[in-house]
């Protein structure tokens, strides 16, 4: 029986997204984007090639997986086990510290952690690159979860070209990522069928790519000159403009709801009096606020009286991937 290995990794909020594929296949996406790395939500993932299994073993959550639960995970393996010539089947232990398919990235952290320790456990010493490569073909933000705090994403236009890199892992900025947690539940739109729809039906969608090229340019200098404003400004217009693209597909959805609309109305409702603040969101109704340490405080204490403390959680940012 091989070594089992365990792998950890984070979850990142994108700040520039990508919304739409170029290449389902591969997940070459439509667009470069940015994201942040988040201490606070993550995915511990054991490994294992066994001879004796005569399937692949899948658990997340205390729970073992159908076969029909697992395909994905199924076929991300069997991309391991190409790349050694590996045949034997695999048993997977996934804790996921995030809510699943609820906007807040769970597939980011859970595909990272799957591509370290399945790679490991196959024997493989992929370097990050190499290992955002792979983390790419199992969910596309994946790629980003390699590395931690301020990270690109390289559309690239194959395989070789589309992975991640840090542009500053060593956040010492002091910042913080406010969760609203505002439905933890499963999104009746996944992110992949929201992407397809959009990049097929939105009239707008030629445009969503010239606003990516466009905040991307202005981003990365905003960060790494420590300008908080001009950054959370980037990041808050370009989750609304993602969002545009959804109201204009056809058919049209939204992954808002009203809370999400209240927690929006109260970001601006706090940055009138004076409390610096930006939210952010992603495929689903839970709402990131971008803020500053010092203000924690008052935000929080705000959050917490409209919407419970318990679905109030401050994350900063957060490490790149890990080993046992």
């Amino acid at each position: 029986m091989n070594p089992a290995v365990t792998a950890r990794a984070h979850t990142n909020i994108a700040l520039v997204k990508y919304w739409g594929k170029a290449d389902t296949d591969l997940i070459i996406p439509q667009t470069s984007s940015l994201s942040l790395t988040l201490d606070q939500f993550y995915t511990d993932t054991t490994v294992q090639f066994d001879d004796h299994l005569t399937a692949d073993e899948i658990r997340v959550n205390d729970h073992l997986l159908s076969a029909t639960a697992g395909q994905k995970v199924h076929k991300f393996l069997n991309l391991v086990r190409e790349q050694t010539q590996r045949t034997s089947f695999a048993r997977v232990t996934s804790v996921n510290h995030v809510p699943t398919a609820a906007g807040l990235a769970s597939s980011a952290s859970a595909f990272a952690a799957l591509a370290g320790a399945a790679s490991r456990a196959a024997g493989l010493n992929l370097d990050r690159t190499a290992l955002s490569r792979l983390a790419r073909r199992g969910s596309g933000s994946a790629t980003r979860s390699i590395f931690g705090g301020f990270v690109e994403w390289q559309a690239g236009h194959d395989d070789a070209s589309s992975f991640a890199k840090p542009l500053e892992e060593d956040v010492n900025w002091p910042i913080a990522m406010v969760a609203l947690v505002l439905d933890a539940h499963r999104k009746k739109i996944s992110s992949r069928q929201g992407m397809q729809t959009s990049v097929t039906t939105s009239p707008y969608y030629s445009a969503w790519k010239d606003v990516v090229a466009h905040d991307l340019v202005a981003i990365k200098p905003a960060i790494l000159a420590r300008d908080f404003i001009t950054t959370g400004e980037i990041l808050e217009a370009n989750a609304m403009r993602m969002h545009a693209l959804t109201l204009s597909s056809q058919p049209p959805y939204s992954y808002f709801n009203g809370d999400t609309l209240a927690a929006m109305q109260t970001v601006q409702q706090l940055r009138d009096t004076g409390i610096a603040c930006y939210y952010t969101l992603d495929a689903g109704p839970n709402v990131k606020v971008f803020c500053q340490v010092a203000d924690l405080p008052v935000i929080t204490e705000h959050f917490a009286q409209q919407f419970g403390a318990q679905n109030v959680i401050v994350a900063h940012p957060g490490p790149g991937i890990q080993f046992n």
